[in-house]
């Protein structure tokens, strides 16, 4: 019997486990390590969930025509009509790019650094995960030509990539690839003839909503598989529903009667009440448009708030364009880190942070990068109040004024810039010996 593929809790759940048990024994504790939106459910969409419990019934492995519908019209707004017959929901985006790799089959290329879960992914279906290095700036997406490279190797030594997966807009770095790099990646994957997954689970937070994210389905829209859902733009991460867009080609009908085999096997078919709150949602009514523009009003002036905190004390980081994630570079404090703290890679730094500080992070080598660059993931996601009622009002304040001015928030982002100051500040030097 084969052993078992090894595979670790991941990283981002593993570290909110570990500072909710901190928390409960008294300890001050701030987490930054878990990309989950404090934000309060939508009255009308709870409203809508409540009054389909009663809907229990397995329904259509794809998802019920109503949210497939929905979903449709919601792509395309976004310029990416789809039948919604090529439309599959699943319990989680999640979950539904696992059964993607295990429909697509062969190995996988994935960004560097990338979401926590890509390459974990491809090691449980069997699968080798290919790690690609990014262009400076633009996370999420593979630098094309290296892309070529890699693929090259890799077939040379008998290996068999069929698959690209992307984020676009990214985690963990909160930026967006160019539109010249997308369409670049597009055409690399025709000529490899490499299926390209698009994770676009944020693309409703960008800040900039007049240069949203460019989705390579319309680049090579034959081989562009897109998922998305509702975890992150509306908050609803307990929900676990996710939808994706099959490409209208032979290529794109195989995929989909492979992955709806797949979802049989796994998950029979979505949540029929989640899917009736979904439908509502991905149909865009105006008080889903404006809370999901709130909240990204929110998420962008709390996060330049706290990336200012950052680059304060000399860490570098690129500009954010969407989400709650920053991406910090502590290179031009190595020196400083390793004489002071004897911290040499981002391993270490995470764990002063977490062991003298009581801040949670992520270090760089759980989204795949090396161990020795000092880059950290913080999320920002937490900051916006214990009870719904801050939430609310942290929503309503980045409407009107600045959420900063609310004190749960404020302390939060000056505990930030306390900590780094903290950590960067010169050592004190020994008082001389009296003669």
């Amino acid at each position: 019997m084969p052993e078992p593929t090894p595979v670790s809790m991941s990283a981002t759940l593993a570290a909110d486990e570990a500072l909710a048990r901190r928390r409960r024994a008294g300890e001050r504790v701030m987490s930054m390590a878990s990309g989950e939106i404090g934000l309060p459910v939508l009255p009308a969409l709870r409203d809508r969930l409540a009054a389909a419990a009663d809907e229990n019934a397995y329904g259509s492995v794809a998802g019920s025509p109503s949210l497939r519908t929905a979903v449709a019209g919601y792509w395309e707004r976004r310029g990416l009509d789809v039948d919604p017959g090529l439309v599959v929901a699943g319990p989680g985006s999640k979950s539904l790019l696992f059964a993607l790799l295990l429909a697509i089959g062969g190995d996988v290329i994935v960004p560097v650094p990338s979401w926590v879960s890509y390459a974990a992914q491809a090691r449980l279906v069997g699968a080798r995960p290919i790690p690609v290095p990014i262009l400076p700036g633009q996370g999420g997406v593979p630098d094309p030509d290296l892309l070529r490279e890699a693929v090259a190797d890799a077939r040379a030594a008998g290996q068999r990539p069929r698959a690209v997966v992307v984020t676009v807009p990214d985690n963990p770095t909160g930026t967006v690839a160019s539109a010249a790099t997308v369409r670049r990646l597009a055409q690399a994957a025709r000529e490899l003839d490499l299926v390209i997954v698009s994770d676009e689970i944020y693309g409703d937070l960008v800040y900039d909503s007049s240069e949203p994210a460019v989705s390579p389905a319309l680049h090579a829209p034959e081989r562009t598989v897109v998922t998305t859902g509702l975890t992150k733009n509306l908050a609803l991460g307990g929900w676990r529903t996710g939808v994706t867009r099959m490409p209208d080609s032979e290529l794109g009908r195989a995929l989909h009667t492979r992955l709806l085999a797949v979802a049989s096997q796994i998950w029979s078919s979505p949540p029929a009440p989640v899917q009736t709150a979904a439908a509502y949602a991905f149909g865009e009514p105006p008080e889903v448009v404006e809370r999901v523009a709130a909240s990204r009003r929110l998420h962008e002036k709390v996060v330049r708030a706290v990336a200012a905190r950052f680059t304060a004390v000399g860490a570098g980081l690129a500009p954010i364009a969407a989400t709650c994630y920053l991406y910090p570079d502590f290179e031009p404090l190595r020196e400083h880190l390793a004489e002071t703290h004897g911290v040499h890679g981002g391993d270490g730094l995470a764990a002063l942070l977490s062991e003298r500080y009581g801040v949670g992070v992520l270090p760089a080598t759980a989204f795949g990068d090396a161990a020795r660059p000092l880059r950290i993931r913080a999320a920002t996601s937490h900051f916006y109040g214990e009870t719904a009622e801050q939430q609310t009002a942290a929503l309503e304040a980045a409407g009107s004024a600045d959420p900063l001015v609310l004190p749960w928030i404020r302390e939060s982002v000056d505990r930030v810039g306390e900590v780094l100051a903290d950590l960067t500040a010169a050592p004190v030097p020994a008082s001389a010996p009296h003669a």
